[in-house]
């Protein structure tokens, strides 16, 4: 894109807004050498990117990267063998706990939260792990200095410093706070000079100090003195000085050569964390400035709802529909001065800059975009001192350059076009500058004062008129964009409204030719009508985000309601459940008592495992059976015979208790309490003849089931009768003969068995058991 273009539409004055979004100086960079682009897909995928970096700001608050430093010089040095610093290893382990953060930060979005950022969620996934070197810089050092356990030797000689300074400080004190040398000394404090412990001694007192003068006052009174008396201590402590030098320095190298291991992972990572920030950025000037994203087209195209000036406030500015019909390649826009028409063309020329920058547009919603390789533009007063130009003739430089270089793929915008110069022959070289445009097909928007051009659109296919609103009440323009509506005199009535005689006005009309009269009158009704329609454009888009508002709102509140039911189905099933697993327990419980009293019952076998089956069969997962109440009142009596709603089981009422509204009710071998309204009487059921069915006693089952020969059905009903006796007979192990045939009826006995909850465990025969012939299966 050509810089001059830039220049003149204050791109440069954008990318600084964006700046003061950025959070670190690697973000910093590369938001200073944003710059528009021209390739479709490249614009497309920065856009992508944008849209769900918009989403993350919609959505959540950022953990913060200002901590991510430019490290790529300082991983290179560790390449090559340089050491690093305490303070240069913490900025790269600050880089691995940024990405880390953001890292979980991002994961936690797409996974759990469920947002749609799966390019951003993919790359952050991507990105190799560095935990390990951040952890050994962490446990070797804080921000500015290794630890004394950073290794087993630093730590023995910063204990050997820290005893001998101790030891050189107990000396001098002694010297310090001796009574004999209070008058003797400067001051009773102990100082350094050159690294070394001394004491201030004053000058007619040095010969009382035997030792090694490192330093004297500026006066020369002072003298500063390290005693003989801990000359040998301080070498001692200068040698372990050096020492812990070389000691860290082994530490930092080790640290360093660990860096170089991680280089990819280091620059990668810090890059594609920068880039983010970058997105980031973007995304909340966007959001914060009420900007859209808009769509880029394959087709040449430019429809801006509501668009505004992007370096003028949003909440004050009048905003603009600015559309290039289908079909429609030139717009040329009339109007009076200082009316907005240039503001117009900027605002064009730098939305599509910012368009194919990958950024938000300050537009309405739906905003269209084709993507353009140049954007030219002859704007602002060009005159030139140095080069002699007129005004006139440095704009003229400036179109001949433009006509020499655009392409059907450009955007140009004149303002002005032809000004400076005759107005006969000024508007001439216009249409003709403009047809030149036309021919190419280039997508062009034009601004000039000259009447010949309001009817240049009305003879040309694809040009089209717009003008800018002047309010003659007011004497000022609105800053309102019309398009399709050429620009109106205004003369005679802003004349009129300053108080100009009527005599001279209508003299004045007199001499306009009659065409332009008419021309004027049929651009105020058009203006007029125009008004009417734009009013009705407001009503209607208030009226659009209001039925979206609403449709938004019953929506949500749809989605709460269906939300609460089923969690009200969830944990009504989730409590009915529970009050037939206790009663499936207690039933068990009953079953297994009986069984070990079964002499004592007076129950038939089969029955037992009939009411089992029974209440078993009442647990379900998915549904639950919504309790009734009965239509009307109901007298209950003891022997009633009803049926438990709740349970959808026939039983006969054993007692009442009126008080409670309660019966005891027997179902089979349940004995249950049942409030009256899940009770329905119902009639006594018709007796039966008495079938007496013998007491099977247990050495009567024999310990194998012999069902060869048997239908496959009326096999496996064989077979569960003569388990549930084998279980009532507390058998241990039974033996099902099945033959080996096809094999048909041996699968059919395993899958019943693999059902049938008694069952421990089953397995085919031996060969001394009849082998694959029988299954053999131990009962619980």
């Amino acid at each position: 894109m050509n810089q001059k273009a830039l220049q003149i539409l204050e791109y440069h004055r954008i990318i600084d807004q964006l700046l003061s979004f950025s959070q670190n100086e690697l973000s910093a960079m590369k938001i200073k050498n944003i710059h528009p682009k021209n390739e479709m897909n490249e614009i497309l995928s920065m856009l992508e990117w944008l849209e769900e970096a918009r989403r993350i700001d919609m959505t959540e608050s950022e953990p913060g990267m200002s901590q991510l430093s430019h490290i790529e010089p300082l991983v290179k040095r560790a390449v090559i063998g340089s050491v690093l610093s305490v303070v240069e290893l913490n900025k790269i382990k600050n880089n691995i706990k940024v990405i880390n953060k953001y890292k979980t930060y991002i994961f936690n979005l797409f996974e759990e939260r469920e947002l749609e950022i799966e390019q951003i969620y993919h790359q952050m996934k991507k990105l190799p792990s560095a935990t390990p070197l951040s952890e050994m810089i962490e446990e070797k050092c804080d921000e500015t200095t290794l630890y004394d356990h950073a290794s087993p030797t630093l730590a023995g000689i910063r204990a050997d410093i820290h005893r001998t300074n101790r030891k050189i400080k107990d000396k001098l004190d002694q010297i310090v706070r001796n009574s004999n040398n209070q008058k003797k000394l400067s001051d009773a404090i102990v100082t350094i000079r050159n690294g070394r412990q001394v004491i201030p001694v004053r000058s007619e007192y040095k010969q009382d100090f035997p030792g090694i003068v490192h330093d004297t006052s500026s006066s020369g009174q002072t003298f500063y003195i390290e005693p003989n008396s801990i000359v040998e201590l301080s070498t001692e402590l200068s040698k372990y000085t050096r020492q812990e030098e070389e000691e860290v320095e082994r530490i930092l190298y080790e640290l360093t050569n660990e860096v170089a291991l991680f280089e990819n992972e280091l620059i990668y990572g810090t890059d594609v964390l920068s880039t983010l920030d970058v997105y980031f950025a973007k995304a909340k000037f966007g959001n914060r400035n009420k900007m859209t994203m808009p769509k880029i087209k394959e087709e040449k195209c430019i429809d801006l709802p509501n668009a505004w000036h992007p370096l003028l406030d949003a909440k004050t500015v009048v905003k603009n529909n600015i559309t290039f019909y289908e079909g429609i390649n030139s717009v040329i826009i009339t109007g009076p001065n200082t009316g907005g028409k240039t503001v117009t063309l900027k605002t064009v020329g730098l939305i599509i800059l910012m368009a194919q920058s990958g950024l938000m547009v300050p537009t309405g919603e739906g905003a269209m975009i084709s993507v353009f390789d140049e954007v030219f533009c002859d704007i602002g007063d060009e005159q030139s001192i140095e080069q002699s130009l007129s005004t006139f003739s440095s704009h003229m430089t400036n179109i001949v350059s433009i006509l020499d270089k655009m392409t059907e793929n450009s955007f140009v915008m004149f303002d002005e076009l032809g000004a400076g110069t005759d107005p006969a022959e000024g508007a001439a070289l216009a249409m003709s500058i403009l047809d030149k445009t036309l021919e190419q097909q280039v997508m062009t928007m034009a601004t000039t004062h000259y009447p010949e051009l309001k009817a240049y659109s009305y003879n040309r296919d694809g040009v089209m008129n717009a003008s800018v609103e002047f309010d003659v009440d007011t004497l000022s323009p609105t800053y309102r964009l019309l398009m399709g509506i050429p620009g109106k005199s205004n003369a005679f009535d802003i004349a009129k409204k300053l108080g100009l005689s009527f005599s001279i006005i209508k003299s004045a009309r007199q001499m306009i030719h009659l065409d332009n009269n008419e021309v004027n009158n049929m651009i105020g009704a058009l203006e007029k009508n125009n008004k009417q329609i734009e009013q009705d454009r407001i009503l209607m888009e208030q009226y659009k985000q209001e039925s979206e508002t609403l449709f938004k709102d019953l929506k949500r509140e749809y989605d709460q309601y269906i939300n609460q039911k089923q969690k009200l189905m969830e944990d009504a099933k989730f409590k009915a459940n529970e009050i037939i697993k206790k009663a499936d327990k207690e039933a068990e419980e009953i079953l297994k008592t009986l069984r070990e009293h079964k002499h004592n019952a007076d129950i038939k076998e089969n029955e037992l495992i009939d009411e089992r089956a029974k209440l078993s069969g009442m647990y379900h997962e998915t549904s639950i059976k919504q309790k009734k109440t009965t239509k009307k009142e109901q007298k209950i009596q003891k022997g009633d015979h009803v049926k438990v709603l709740s349970y959808g089981q026939k039983g006969v009422i054993l007692d009442i208790d009126d008080k409670a509204k309660e019966a005891v009710v027997q179902m089979g071998i349940i004995k249950m309490k049942i409030p009256y309204n899940e009770l329905e009487i119902e009639a006594p059921p018709k007796e039966d003849k008495i079938r007496v069915v013998p007491r099977t006693n247990r050495t009567e089952i024999k310990m194998e089931l012999d069902l060869r020969g048997e239908r496959f059905e009326d096999a496996l009903i064989l077979l569960e009768q003569y388990l549930d006796q084998a279980i009532l007979s507390n058998y241990g192990e039974v033996t099902i003969i099945h033959g080996k045939g096809t094999g048909a009826l041996q699968k059919g006995v395993q899958q019943f068995l693999k059902r049938y909850k008694h069952i421990k465990s089953f397995r085919g025969g031996m060969p001394s058991e009849g082998g694959f012939g029988v299954t053999v299966v131990e009962l619980k």
